[in-house]
């Protein structure tokens, strides 16, 4: 109820600013206003701070999938997996195709301590296992966004006892990583 009670708001306000705005002829890009609102709908429901340089597009998309449900081997809405998700976050976000598996995509970064994550960077787990298992998209604040087995995809706390004790390494995708186009 209190997602959709700021997702009316966060509408009402951008109406609004857009109805404002409408004699300006040939307005295509996204007001510094939207975004200024967007950042704070984001940073409310969220519980991230966002910065000047926070990604937008980013948080609409985590936004937009949480609450899908956990299949194996799954990369739509209907069901998604924790490398689906990341595989269809940095390929909608970044434009960047990332491995189809947790351990794949691991190849592919280098490893950043959890104290220099940022934005966007990957985070792995090794879940009862000594080969990494999971993988999720650092969203600031220690916190990122996953599909979970239990409750799909969500966003959890890097601190959470159960993620500390199963946390690998963070990520940042290497410069030379493929680039859809």
């Amino acid at each position: 109820m209190k997602k959709l009670f700021l997702a009316i708001a966060l509408m009402m306000s951008v109406l609004s600013s857009q109805a404002q705005t409408k004699s300006v002829p040939n307005q295509t890009e996204e007001s510094d206003e939207d975004k200024s609102l967007a950042k704070d709908y984001f940073s409310q429901i969220m519980g991230v701070a966002m910065s000047a340089t926070s990604n937008v597009k980013l948080f609409q998309f985590v936004y937009d999938w949480v609450g899908t449900p956990y299949r194996l081997g799954g990369d739509t809405k209907r069901g998604i997996d924790c490398s689906g998700f990341a595989y269809q976050l940095y390929t909608k976000v970044f434009n960047t195709a990332i491995g189809n598996n947790s351990r794949n995509i691991f190849s592919t970064v280098n490893p950043v301590s959890k104290t220099d994550l940022k934005e966007g960077d990957l985070v792995f787990f090794k879940i009862h296992s000594r080969a990494i298992t999971h993988v999720g998209v650092y969203i600031g604040n220690g916190k990122f966004a996953h599909a979970s087995t239990s409750k799909g995809v969500m966003i959890s706390y890097l601190a959470d006892p159960y993620w500390t004790r199963y946390y690998y390494k963070g990520g940042r995708l290497l410069a030379d990583a493929p680039q859809n186009n």
